[in-house]
């Protein structure tokens, strides 16, 4: 039995609708302002909506524009005794699905709301079945780090259990956590990712739980936190070791009580969302410095998987970079390039800082500037970005010209290589700081402290 909301201050009007729609076998409700409708909308799971144009405390158009923020998927159908085709255009553009005049006549009324109330089902029924059909990525490797985590996966997707996912960045943790959210039940409801240290530690708050209209300066009109769009599915908080300490807070509590408040609202919201956090932090030092909640750490904590670096996986190599042969080739429309033993070896000699991101944009890298065949000569060469690049003529290059006695230990190694890989990918980009971040793959707040950590400076 389809749910309709009707949205009208004239009570005759709403009577009216009701009447008729109750006729139908419908189950409706009604308010008589938009303010209440907004409210409704926000608790209950309705399939269309009637709403006037013309209202005292709230404007029909505004409780549309709302309310698709609210709900995106929710069909709007606007009635208005002022009706004009200036109006019907004006709503259509803002998401309705159709506006009728009042008084509304009974045919035109039932066949809207019908082929409404398919519109939606159909929309429903495409995400669903898109959801089905939709491919996460493969965890690669039979390394035994990587067989214990699909098998806790297995064991712990089908469960609501918190899991906290660590690992260094790049290692796929991020994947991890989509396969958890693939193997639950929650799997055909929303998959919510927050990157928190991405957001500023003055705005997470609001992006975590939402904010009500005028809650600050820039509190233009309400707006829904993760928490509440990941309601019925998983919430991923990537990065959570880098959450502050008032967020900490929130976040704990809504975990406790499966509640949550809007930035400067007072009304406690039920949510009920699955929460995989991950972190390329030692939260237990980061405890000890206090830094981070011990209870907040327990309670993400019932299930802790671990990622291995790269480095730890080496026999994983092989088989990830022909996956990312075959998928970087088809991105580009190309064959897939074919790799030698040779290279196969000479990639797992690599320190992998990077992880398996770096991988990646190495394997990308090959493709573009080697041959049919990539060569151990075309790794040793690319590996290092600041090497020449292979002759055209297919002269062979030189290997890169590293004086390793000026490094101590591994680590000093680690941050020179890091350092001109990302000086040259600055000045390949001049000095663009968001396009280089997106070309390594990394966030643009964490390249800023790369450079400000090598004292990289434009021109150098």
């Amino acid at each position: 039995m389809a749910k309709i909301l009707i949205i009208d201050d004239e009570r005759a009007i709403r009577s009216t609708l009701r009447e008729i729609l109750e006729y139908e076998d419908y189950q409706v409700e009604d308010v008589d302002n938009g303010v209440d409708g907004l409210d409704m909308i926000q608790n209950n799971d309705y399939d269309l909506v009637l709403c006037d144009i013309k209202m005292n405390r709230m404007d029909g158009m505004e409780v549309l524009q709302e309310g698709l923020s609210i709900k995106p998927d929710l069909p709007f159908i606007m009635i208005s005794g002022h009706g004009t085709v200036e109006t019907a255009v004006e709503a259509s553009k803002k998401g309705a699905f159709d506006f009728i005049s009042k008084p509304p006549d009974l045919n035109r009324l039932l066949i809207t709301v019908r082929n409404a109330l398919d519109r939606g089902s159909l929309v429903v029924e495409t995400k669903t079945l898109k959801r089905k059909v939709s491919k996460v990525r493969p965890i690669l490797g039979d390394s035994q780090g990587i067989l214990k985590i699909k098998e806790t996966i297995e064991r712990v997707g089908p469960t609501d259990a918190r899991v906290l996912v660590t690992g260094a960045n790049g290692s796929g943790k991020e994947l991890v956590a989509r396969w958890l959210h693939e193997k639950s039940n929650r799997a055909n409801a929303p998959l919510i990712e927050v990157n928190c240290a991405a957001i500023p530690s003055e705005l997470i708050e609001s992006e975590l739980f939402g904010h009500e209209k005028g809650s600050f300066t820039s509190a233009i009109k309400q707006r829904i936190g993760k928490f509440e769009s990941a309601s019925g599915g998983t919430l991923f908080l990537d990065e959570i070791g880098d959450m502050s300490h008032s967020a900490q807070a929130k976040v704990l509590r809504a975990l406790q009580e499966n509640k949550i408040t809007r930035v400067g609202g007072e009304k406690e919201i039920d949510v009920d969302v699955r929460v995989i956090a991950a972190t390329n932090k030692d939260l237990l030092k980061e405890i000890e410095a206090g830094n981070f909640r011990m209870d907040l750490y327990h309670r993400l904590s019932v299930i802790l998987i671990h990622v291995p670096p790269l480095v730890e996986r080496k026999d994983d190599i092989p088989l990830l970079t022909q996956s990312f042969l075959d998928e970087i080739c088809g991105e580009y429309g190309m064959p897939t390039k074919r790799i030698s033993e040779g290279a196969l070896d000479a990639l797992k000699s690599l320190p992998w800082t990077g992880n398996i991101r770096e991988l990646r944009n190495m394997v990308e890298r090959l493709i573009i500037m080697s041959d049919k065949m990539i060569t151990d000569n075309d790794v040793r060469s690319f590996a290092n970005p600041s090497a020449p690049a292979t002759p055209v003529n297919g002269a062979q290059p030189a290997a890169p010209q590293t004086d390793f006695n000026q490094f101590k230990n591994f680590q000093e190694y680690k941050d020179f290589a890091e350092r001109e890989f990302i000086k040259f990918k600055l000045e390949k980009n001049n000095w663009n700081v968001s396009k280089t971040a997106d070309d390594i793959d990394i966030q643009r707040s964490h390249l800023y402290s790369k450079i400000e950590k090598y004292g990289l400076k434009r021109g150098e």
